[in-house]
């Protein structure tokens, strides 16, 4: 009999991580004997941990801050996602080669998909800060039609290498340009952590977005940030941030336990029960 599959999720630190309550959800609903395992792998030790993957230790797993331009490089291929993205975030073997793989826009695009009807209809989009998480939205993006993306960033320099990554779609503006972009926008998506639980708010001025526009945030905790309250206020349809992480998780369990898992209200509930007792500490 074959050991029981073995995935993991590794960062430094990973403590935070919900990725083994979801995955562990997904494997008691389906019956699968497997692990799931977060580790915390310090910069130094992760090539070590990449042989072990190509040893047959690990059937692969996910890596998080601050591992993931690591496993892009040390990959000996990517997807399609993960090469326009410039990060992997999913890591498995295939014929002998470590696969590297991004599933961070499929997870935005699936969450929007179940959550906020329509989102794919629009033409022009928003998108707030130039991190490394709006990349990934970006690529969503494009992937999904949009016809024109403004990246609103308080460093001009970081928006414009977003941009000149994806093309003559994408366009830099500073911050302060935000609240006239939104008068064209049919989707606004926050990628910063203002509105994150220690954070300040990120307040804009909504009322000039247009009719049936939408919002979407890629922050969790809180589930309805500022940001989606004003927005909800101001008559945007909103989604929140949960179902990206639920979603991103679901291509990686397809690939080491050999079953596509359902993202449903059930699990939501498991991962809002979680939150809620941390925060309640």
């Amino acid at each position: 009999m074959a050991d029981a599959p073995r995935a993991f999720v590794a960062g430094h630190p990973i403590g935070h991580s919900r990725s083994p309550l979801i995955h562990s959800e997904w494997l008691t609903r389906y019956g699968i004997d497997g692990v799931y395992s977060a580790i915390d792998v310090a910069p130094h030790d992760f090539p070590a941990l990449l042989v072990d993957i190509r040893a047959g230790k690990w059937a692969g797993g996910n890596v998080t801050i601050p591992h993931k331009e690591a496993a892009f490089e040390r990959a000996d291929n990517r997807d399609e996602a993960a090469d326009a993205i410039g990060a992997v975030n999913t890591l498995w073997v295939e014929n002998g080669k470590l696969i590297g793989g991004n599933t961070d826009a499929y997870g935005f695009a699936a969450n929007l998909d179940q959550r906020l009807s329509g989102w794919r209809d629009g033409e022009t989009a928003l998108v707030l800060g130039a991190g490394g998480a709006s990349r990934a939205i970006v690529h969503a993006l494009l992937e999904a039609g949009y016809r024109r993306i403004d990246i609103a960033n308080r460093t001009l320099a970081r928006a414009e290498q977003l941009a000149a990554r994806f093309g003559e779609k994408v366009a830099a503006h500073y911050w302060n340009a935000a609240d006239d972009l939104i008068s064209s926008a049919n989707l606004i998506v926050n990628t910063t952590s203002l509105g994150m639980v220690g954070q300040p708010p990120l307040e804009l001025d909504l009322g000039s977005a247009p009719v049936g526009a939408m919002a979407t945030d890629i922050v969790y905790v809180p589930l309805e940030t500022p940001f989606l309250r004003s927005a909800a206020a101001a008559g945007l349809k909103t989604c929140d941030g949960l179902g990206m992480l639920l979603h991103q998780a679901a291509p990686g369990f397809a690939r080491w336990f050999g079953r596509f898992p359902e993202v449903d209200e059930d699990l939501r509930a498991v991962v809002l029960s979680d939150l809620a007792s941390v925060h309640a500490r």
